[in-house]
């Protein structure tokens, strides 16, 4: 059985755009899938990137363009500046990572659901009300917005320290267990072809 280890952040509009597509074609090609959201700033100054208000504007406008045509393309709303962007990621992250260890809900909603409350729904995903939404929304128990803080915050730090080791460098992005790597939104249909065998 094949394994996917998806690297994300909860505030990347890319991971937004993927939406839940990681475990539909997982779950299509008999794949497992382990949610391993993480620092994304911590991860460009660690591989050499650079956060968005910090690229030259020829960058930034590109970004723009190509965040509104995805999104266009893919018929999901977005908002080129929303409300609460940046904000802290942490935790979210650690509630994913909670849910992730607790069971019992669905994982690729939950990941689906927070990003697209920062970029369709313009709420601010550091603040507890708004990530016990999603849980709930996501048929997780909502206590885990602030359940084994400790212990996620630990699984948050080393899945940066795995994600470097392994070569990754942006978000969403996609390892098999034999070391096929898939960076970005766009390039979901490769990654599906390559559990298919073709590539």
């Amino acid at each position: 059985m094949a394994h996917i280890d998806y690297y994300f952040a909860t505030i990347s509009p890319f991971t937004y755009l993927v939406g839940t597509r990681p475990a539909e074609i997982a779950a299509k090609h008999g794949a497992t899938i382990t949610y391993k959201p993480l620092d994304i700033m911590g991860l460009f100054s660690r591989t050499g990137g650079i956060p968005p208000k910090d690229r030259h504007p020829n960058r930034q406008e590109y970004r723009l363009q190509d965040m509104r045509r995805r999104a266009a393309l893919l018929n999901m709303p977005l908002n080129l500046k929303p409300a609460h962007f940046p904000t802290n990621m942490a935790p979210s992250s650690y509630a994913i990572i909670a849910a992730q260890h607790a069971g019992g809900g669905d994982l690729a909603k939950l990941v689906a659901d927070v990003t697209a409350a920062v970029w369709a729904g313009d709420k601010d995903i550091a603040q507890d009300d708004v990530i016990r939404a999603c849980l709930i929304e996501a048929g997780f128990d909502g206590d885990l917005v602030d359940k084994g803080m400790l212990a996620s915050a630990e699984e948050y730090a080393s899945n940066l320290e795995d994600a470097v080791a392994k070569g990754v460098f942006g978000a969403p992005f996609f390892i098999t267990d034999t070391d096929e790597r898939f960076w970005g939104e766009d390039r979901m249909a490769d990654l599906e072809v390559h559990l298919e065998g073709r590539v």
